[in-house]
């Protein structure tokens, strides 16, 4: 079932006509809504506070916690929808993949997946594997009443890229050498990925979450040629097996901008645009069908009101002839931004756009 249909199994009906959900399914909305990535925690005083001294895997399997974090930006903001507090590599730990995220550097894999013996070590991943999801999106769904709650998960290519290269990278020199030396062990890793990660969207859809996003951090890295044929059908993959739950399917990358069409094409109902691609121009990459997502630079927002403001609306412009439009930035919310930046952004962009 499509996204533009109506909802469909255990789709919350209180969040169905809510402004988000609405521009997802490219329908006529009351004003543009707005969200971030990355709204739940980093810039939030009331976030370093409840983290203080628990590391960040821990915080992300602690469902109070999770819940509490996930509705701060909602209470202090007023953004349109809430997204829930996890990490990507929450899937991988879960089945028992032995990594740590190490402040100021990321996800750190113990031992990297770079050989066909090494695959045996990624097992499929059950509900039980992540109880701690379910429970934290029952508090989150009995709070959050009309305001959707968008699940996520890291693409089968990021997670690639962390489990082969051990960690974050720059130029992902182990990641190409087996994408390129052994199609068929890389086309295998990613196949049981989006195996995994179809399973944790399944969760938390199941759970109660009225969208998803797919993250993948670390494409924007490839040509589109080799994004079609080594990446992409592992991410349809990923968003078939959750089609049929009528749920909108986000798709976002950063450094996109020459893949923007073929995300759309791997499955997504709504594409995430970073800064470097003005909307107009990204909807022309995109074509016809698709919801775009996007795309304040995040820097921004550490300018003058005027200069947010002025850069907002050339966004809104942009946007004025989309069928569908979420407001968002062009990548995460940085740590040190000034959290009364971000409230006064949704109440500028709910204004503005008010029909």
């Amino acid at each position: 079932m499509s996204a533009n249909q109506s909802p469909a199994g255990k789709q919350p009906t209180a969040t169905y006509d809510s402004a988000f959900l609405r521009a997802c399914r490219r329908e006529p909305v009351p004003h543009t809504p707005v969200w971030f990535m990355r709204q739940a925690g980093r810039s939030l005083p009331e976030y370093l506070k409840v983290r203080e001294g628990i590391p960040m895997l821990e915080s992300c399997m602690r469902p109070e916690l999770v819940a509490e974090i996930t509705l701060q930006p909602v209470r202090r903001h007023g953004v349109d929808a809430a997204i829930y507090f996890s990490d990507i590599v929450v899937p991988l730990k879960a089945i028992g993949i032995d990594l740590d995220i190490k402040p100021g550097v990321g996800p750190v894999i113990e031992k990297p997946i770079r050989t066909r013996a090494d695959l045996a070590r990624l097992r499929d991943l059950t509900p039980e594997d992540v109880s701690y999801v379910t429970e934290a999106y029952g508090l989150l769904t009995r709070e959050l009443g009309a305001t959707p709650l968008i699940g996520f998960a890291g693409a089968p290519f990021t997670l690639a890229s962390y489990l082969v290269e051990g960690g974050p990278s720059r130029n992902h020199e182990h990641t190409k050498a087996l994408m390129y030396g052994d199609p068929e062990l890389w086309a295998d890793l990613l196949d049981r990925l989006a195996d995994i990660t179809a399973a944790f969207l399944t969760v938390q859809i199941e759970a109660g979450a009225s969208a998803v996003q797919l993250f993948d951090s670390w494409v924007g890295a490839l040509s589109p040629a080799d994004y079609r044929r080594s990446v992409m059908p592992a991410s349809r993959k990923v968003f078939e097996a959750v089609a049929g739950y009528g749920v909108p399917r986000i798709h976002f990358g950063v450094g996109t901008g020459e893949l923007l069409g073929l995300m759309g094409e791997a499955g997504a109902d709504v594409v995430g645009v970073d800064w470097r691609v003005p909307l107009d121009e990204a909807v022309r990459r995109v074509g016809p069908g698709k919801a775009l997502q996007g795309n304040l630079d995040p820097a921004v927002l550490f300018s003058t009101r005027q200069a947010v403001e002025t850069k907002t609306r050339e966004i809104l412009d942009a946007a004025a002839d989309l069928e569908g439009h979420v407001f968002n930035l062009g990548h995460g919310v940085l740590p040190t931004t000034d959290p009364d930046a971000l409230t006064r952004l949704v109440e500028y962009v709910h204004t503005q756009t008010a029909r």
